[in-house]
C-alpha cells in the first residue's frame, strides 16, 4: 500500500485540516492516511478543547484511515521533542512513504536544509548557539539567530529571496523543520512533503470565513458565540459533531480549569517542581509566585514568562506539573523514539493497514492497555485520569474501557 501519514491535534479539525488531507491525497495518490494525533493534552500546553476519542472520530469521518495517538510525553513537549516523538512512531511503523505537513513558506527545499544545519550542528552554528544563549535569550530566539548567521555566511543564494527571520518565528514552519530534522536524525526513507498553510495565521484570534484558525474556533468556543456562525469554518461532520457536543452540555476543556488543580499541587508538592524537564535556572520560584499571585491561567503564564521562558514553555511545564511528569526522568525518556503505537481508531482501509504494520513494524501494536505497561505509557494513562478532572464527560479510567473507534461500525 502507498500510505502517507500525518501529523496533526485536531483541536479542533477544521477545514485547514481538511483541505491538508485533500492536498496531501492529490499530491501523493496514496491509498491510506495514518494520522499521529495528539490525545488529551496539546503542544503549546494546554489541555485539548476536545479527548482524543471525538477528535479521532472527526478525522475518521474528514479522510483519515487510521489514528495513532502521540504519547504525552512527546505531545507536551517543545517542538523539537513533539516532532521526534511523532516522526519516530510513523518511521517505526515500517509502512509510511511520505509525511506531508503544513508551513507557512511551502518550500520543502528551505526546510529541508535548515533541518539539515540544526541535525548536523556544523562548529559555526553551534558558537553562534552558544553565544546567543549567554546573550539570555530563549532557545528557539537563540537558535533562529544562529542560522540566520549561519545563512549568511554561508552560500544559500537560492533562498535569499525568502524572509529567514519570519520563516523561522512562524509555528508550523518550526514543526516542519523538526518534522526534516527527525527524518534524518532517524536516517529514515520516508519522503517529506510539504503544503503551503492557508487562510488565518496559526495564532490569530480573528474568524475568517472558511479558513480560521484552531486558535479563533476555540476562542469563539470559549468565549460562547452562536454555534451556527462556526458552520463555514468547519466540515460538516465536525460542525455536526461540535452542535450536538455543545447542545448535550458537553464540557469543552479550557486552561482556566487547571488553575485549581495547579495551586493544590503547589501548596502540596512544589518541591518536585524542580525536577520537571523543562525547568531550570530558577524559574520554578517566578512560576510560584505567580501560582500564589494570581487566578488565571493566562496571568499566571504571563507572570512567570521571562525573555528566556516564553508564554509555550511555561504553558508546557505548568501542564507537565499537573500531570505529574517529575516524577519520572522525563527529559532523557523523550529524547528516546516512541516505544509503542497506540491505535484510538481505524476505518475499513484503516483496518487493512493495520494488518500491514502488524507485518512490519519494530513497534508493539496496542489497541488495548496491555497487562504490563512501560513509563510512557503509564504516563499516557495516568494523562487520561487527570484529563478527567477537567473534563466531566470523561470517565476516569477510559483507556481502560473505551475500545479503538471503528469507524465501519459507527
Amino acid at each position: 500500500m502507498n500510505i502517507a501519514g500525518i501529523i496533526a491535534e485536531y483541536n479542533p479539525f477544521h477545514n485547514g485540516h481538511r483541505y491538508h488531507i485533500e492536498k496531501m491525497k492529490s499530491m501523493t495518490g496514496c491509498s491510506g492516511v495514518i494520522a499521529a494525533v495528539s490525545g488529551n493534552f496539546v503542544q503549546r500546553g494546554a489541555p485539548s478543547i476536545i479527548d482524543k476519542w471525538t477528535k479521532t472520530y472527526m478525522a475518521l469521518q474528514n479522510g483519515v484511515d487510521l489514528v495513532l495517538e502521540i504519547p504525552v510525553l512527546y505531545s507536551l513537549s517543545s517542538a523539537e521533542f513533539f516532532a521526534f516523538g511523532a516522526v519516530s512512531l510513523l518511521e517505526n511503523l515500517g509502512v509510511v512513504k511520505k509525511l506531508c505537513f503544513g508551513s507557512e513558506c511551502g518550500n520543502i527545499q528551505l526546510l529541508e536544509s535548515i533541518g539539515s544545519i540544526l541535525c548536523q550542528e556544523p562548529y559555526e552554528f553551534k558558537i553562534n548557539l552558544k553565544k546567543n544563549l549567554s546573550e539570555g535569550l530563549s532557545y528557539p530566539h537563540a537558535r533562529s539567530n544562529a542560522l540566520m548567521e549561519f545563512f549568511h555566511h554561508n552560500d544559500n543564494s537560492e533562498f535569499k529571496d525568502y524572509d529567514l527571520r519570519k520563516i523561522l518565528s512562524s509555528p508550523n514552519n518550526i514543526l516542519a523543520i523538526e518534522y526534516c530534522k527527525s527524518l534524518l536524525k532517524l536516517k529514515s526513507s520516508i519522503i517529506p512533503l510539504c503544503i503551503k498553510r492557508i487562510g488565518s495565521s496559526y495564532n490569530s484570534l480573528e474568524m475568517k470565513n472558511n479558513f480560521s484558525s484552531a486558535s479563533s474556533i476555540r476562542n469563539f468556543i470559549k468565549n460562547e458565540g452562536n454555534f451556527d456562525d462556526l458552520e463555514n469554518n468547519l466540515p460538516p461532520s465536525v460542525f455536526s459533531i461540535l452542535k450536538k457536543l455543545q447542545d448535550s452540555g458537553y464540557n469543552f476543556t479550557f486552561e482556566d480549569s487547571l488553575v485549581p488543580y495547579l495551586k493544590y499541587k503547589y501548596f502540596f508538592y512544589k518541591g518536585n517542581f524542580k525536577y520537571l524537564p523543562d525547568v531550570s535556572e530558577g524559574i520554578e520560584n517566578r512560576i510560584f509566585d505567580a501560582i500564589k499571585n494570581n487566578c488565571s491561567y493566562k496571568d499566571i503564564v504571563e507572570a512567570s514568562k521571562t525573555k528566556r521562558y516564553a508564554y509555550s514553555r511555561i504553558s508546557r511545564i505548568l501542564c507537565q506539573f499537573f500531570l505529574g511528569f517529575e516524577k519520572l526522568d522525563t527529559g532523557s525518556l523523550r529524547k528516546n523514539p516512541c516505544p509503542y503505537a497506540r491505535v484510538l481508531g481505524f476505518n475499513s482501509t484503516g483496518k487493512k493497514i493495520l494488518r500491514e504494520v502488524k507485518k512490519n513494524s519494530s513497534l508493539p501494536i496496542y489497541t488495548k492497555i496491555p497487562q504490563i505497561t512501560d513509563q510512557i505509557l503509564k504516563l499516557d494513562i495516568s494523562a487520561t485520569s487527570a484529563y478527567s478532572l477537567l473534563n466531566k464527560n470523561i470517565p476516569f479510567n477510559q483507556d481502560y474501557t473505551k475500545s479503538p473507534i471503528i469507524m465501519d461500525k459507527i
